[in-house]
């Protein structure tokens, strides 16, 4: 089992090499039919990645790529963030260009002194937080709204960048819980280990956990709890359910009922062969760091099969790292949406347990579905996975 100090050599390794020099993407993209799902040991020059230096940089080629043709640009941190960690709140001011925005978050400490491991949950956590984990509850709507497609645009983040920005909503979820960990990391005095944050949610924000999960680094477990389309499944994989006559959620779709994507995205939603990335690229951009994706076998709006089968090609990037057991995947139904179930729970415990807890020894080993979803990985996959370890 890869011991913490290995992962954290993995994640050193990533920073040292934004160092170096990296290709760059083109001004325009060029987009290419593949109706299987991309190769993310291939960049977009066409070249192959052999080293965990040639990652790093397909890494963040991944990550540019995301936002330029999906999620829209997220900006670095503003100019000046300051705020306070107060009792059981959470204070962040931010000032950017003359103009200046304010929001809270709440936080629920175990009893002691800490410090604590602390889950982020985007409008609430609806899974089982231990008693030993501080809760930081997240209003992200407050951020930027999610209520429909006239939603574009509203938000904390939009009065501080523009409603016009390209930023979704997701992204503007992403910049909020960056400025909340700039805030607790600058701040002495209260009970949170800023060295072991994790971010949850369920649903549409679910989308939102394993969005932030794959843009803020300083996450070290993401846990997206039911995110289906747009979260934890893939265009491709959705789109084929779809044309086998099951009522999901597609690309073209999602886009007709929130601004959880950028405007940039819906170009894109009829063509979705031809874009150079899929959803199975986020998991690889949380990579080596913790993820649990909990998904509900039994609702075929989320795409199950489309989860599944995303997730698990996504796991190939935690192989190629040599942290294959970093990753997990559980697809469980027999419940509503939203109702964790107690089936998940050692999964759920052994994950918070190794990357909040600092248990190593905890079995994270987790790839299942509790009914065959028939995902054939040769119909899907024509790549092959490199050793980067």
């Amino acid at each position: 089992m890869t011991s913490l100090k290995s992962l954290l050599a993995l994640v050193t390794l990533s920073v040292t090499v934004l160092a170096q020099t990296c290709a760059p993407l083109p001004a325009t993209i060029t987009l290419r039919a593949n109706s299987r799902l991309p190769d993310p040991f291939t960049t977009y020059g066409g070249q192959k990645v052999t080293t965990a230096a040639d990652w790093t940089c397909r890494r963040n080629e991944i990550s540019e790529l995301f936002q330029r043709l999906e999620v829209g640009t997220l900006p670095p941190k503003p100019s000046s963030v300051t705020g306070t960690v107060s009792g059981n709140s959470i204070t962040v001011n931010v000032n950017n260009g003359g103009t200046g925005i304010s929001f809270t978050a709440s936080i629920r400490y175990p009893t002691g002194n800490g410090p604590f491991p602390a889950i982020i949950a985007l409008g609430g956590a609806s899974i089982p937080i231990p008693s030993n984990v501080a809760v930081i509850t997240y209003n992200n709507d407050d951020i930027a709204q999610q209520a429909n497609t006239g939603s574009r645009g509203r938000g904390k983040f939009y009065t501080l960048y523009g409603q016009g920005h390209s930023a979704s909503a997701m992204t503007a979820w992403v910049w909020g819980v960056s400025r909340l960990i700039d805030v607790l990391e600058a701040n002495t005095g209260h009970r949170i280990d800023t060295k072991r944050l994790g971010v949850t949610g369920c649903s549409r924000n679910g989308k939102g956990a394993i969005m932030i999960g794959a843009f803020e680094p300083r996450i070290a477990l993401t846990i997206p709890q039911e995110s289906g389309s747009g979260g934890a499944a893939c265009w491709r994989l959705s789109d084929d359910m779809s044309r086998r006559g099951i009522e999901v959620q597609t690309a073209r779709q999602i886009v007709t009922e929130n601004v959880w994507f950028s405007p940039l995205f819906n170009q894109y939603v009829n063509r979705v062969p031809d874009l150079p990335l899929d959803h199975h690229f986020l998991a690889g951009l949380v990579a080596p760091r913790g993820l649990l994706v909990i998904e509900h076998s039994g609702i075929n709006w989320l795409g199950p099969f489309s989860t599944y089968g995303c997730m698990v090609t996504g796991r190939k990037v935690y192989q190629a790292l040599g942290v294959p057991n970093n990753m997990g995947i559980s697809s469980v139904g027999g419940h509503g949406h939203c109702q964790f179930p107690s089936s998940q729970n050692t999964e759920l415990t052994a994950f918070i347990n190794k990357f909040l807890l600092n248990n190593t020894s905890a079995n994270t080993n987790v790839q299942r579905s509790d009914v065959n979803l028939n995902y054939n990985e040769a119909s899907w996959v024509d790549w092959t996975v490199p050793n980067l370890a």
